[in-house]
């Protein structure tokens, strides 16, 4: 649940959806579950056996397995993403915690989209209230966290999850029972494969990672605490599906509602705070189910902050041998300091910026754009080429049966498949394959 818990997130129920509506619906649908099934899956088995075989923080994994410390700055690297994805992440958690009483105090009723638009736009560049909910957020991870993985991380999250899919499939129940909803169902799941582009294959392959949460090192830290005796193949299947099926609930969730509205579906980030809002405001007790989407949101939110800041926090109290309050505690002043910035940098009057980028914005193409794939594709070869064959299977083989035919075929995807795979997503991120053609 932890696991899963990373994984699930604002990727599944705020971004997949706006990617599903920008590129082709069910086409898309059809490509990030291959991506998942090919890509995702034998990353994050990496990320587990790397934690597992070293019993340690994302840095002391590459140091212990590689035998020296010229792999410990992928750890770092793992460390820095962690901070630069809290740094913007707890803003836009924190205004999920706004919605909420925006939501409650029905304060969404008779606003039209262009007014919606107009109050998200006024909300975010504001100076106090978006920073409010974001410390307020950054004080619940930290809560969390300080418990500790069984009592903390661990609790929570078997409370967490199974909430947030009891909420979502009442709003899922709701959606599909408003008129038309069935041409919203058919753009998710009917495909049409004339959608399907070399853009659409890179989009759906670059969701498919940044949605489980992977090349960062949380996968490999909470690797660290699995049993010698869990079978790694089955969590990452349990961990994936349970990923898979939370995003396609979203969509489910949302399309059908926009198509009964006749809302366009390739809205964009805005999908979830300015057209839903729309369609709360105009379908039966859309009072109520604002106020669950919103929780929802706040939830998958918090999942996914306690696991990054874990990262951040097991490298802190291991590679510093301080407690883990402590390590908790300071990593999570210096987050408030940056997170705050991130916060200022989208307000009217400030001027944080460079290049024409918020600080913010900043913070969101380092991770999603270099960060995160460059961690990826050196997890990837680090498996395939530099741990020992003999490592690889004896991390396999516990709780499970193994053939030596599994463990050749899962050395060539981590050798050759995923590393090329990644590699076209981090260069068609970077622009490359515009300036080609």
């Amino acid at each position: 649940m932890a696991a899963a818990g990373s994984a699930v997130g604002l990727g599944n129920i705020w971004k997949f959806p706006y990617e599903v509506g920008q590129n082709g619906g069910a086409a898309f649908l059809l490509i990030y579950i291959l991506c998942v099934v090919l890509l995702g899956m034998p990353v994050m088995l990496s990320e587990f056996l790397i934690g597992r075989r070293a019993r340690a923080n994302v840095a002391g994994a590459f140091r212990k397995l590689s035998g020296g410390n010229r792999w410990v700055l992928m750890g770092l690297l793992g460390v820095v993403c962690a901070f630069f994805i809290l740094s913007f992440y707890f803003v836009v958690a924190g205004w999920g915690i706004e919605y909420i009483y925006q939501a409650a105090c029905n304060n969404f009723a008779g606003k039209t989209t262009d007014g919606l638009a107009r109050f998200f736009a006024d909300f975010s560049s504001s100076s106090f209230r978006p920073l409010l909910w974001d410390v307020v957020f950054i004080l619940l991870t930290l809560y969390v966290v300080v418990a500790g993985v069984e009592k903390g991380i661990e609790r929570y999250s078997k409370i967490l999850m199974p909430f947030l899919l009891l909420i979502l499939i009442l709003l899922c129940v709701r959606s599909v029972t408003m008129d038309n909803a069935s041409a919203g169902l058919a753009f998710l799941f009917k495909p049409d494969f004339s959608k399907i582009t070399p853009t659409v294959i890179l989009s759906a392959l670059g969701q498919a990672f940044f949605s489980l949460s992977l090349g960062l090192g949380c996968m490999i830290t909470y690797g660290s605490y699995i049993r010698s005796d869990n079978n790694l193949m089955r969590t990452v299947a349990q961990v994936s599906v349970l990923d898979t099926i939370v995003a396609v609930l979203s969509g489910v969730a949302i399309f059908p509602a926009v198509f009964a509205l006749g809302i366009d579906p390739a809205q964009g980030p805005q999908l979830v705070f300015v057209t839903l809002p729309s369609v709360f405001t105009q379908m039966p007790g859309g009072y109520i189910f604002a106020i669950l989407f919103f929780v929802l949101l706040s939830i998958a939110a918090l999942t996914s902050t306690i696991s990054i800041l874990e990262i951040m926090v097991a490298f802190v109290s291991e590679e510093f041998h301080c407690s883990r309050k402590n390590a908790a505690i300071v990593t999570s002043l210096v987050i408030v300091i940056s997170s705050a910035l991130c916060s200022l940098s989208l307000g009217a009057d400030t001027r944080l910026t460079l290049f024409g980028r918020t600080l913010f914005d900043w913070c969101d193409f380092l991770v999603s754009k270099i960060l995160m794939p460059v961690g990826g594709f050196f997890i990837a070869i680090f498996v395939g080429w530099f741990c020992s064959k003999k490592d690889v299977r004896d991390e396999l083989s516990h709780g499970a049966v193994v053939s030596e035919w599994f463990v050749n075929a899962f050395l060539f995807l981590m050798r050759f498949v995923v590393p090329i795979a990644i590699l076209l997503i981090f260069l068609n991120e970077l622009g490359v394959f515009d300036l080609l053609s």
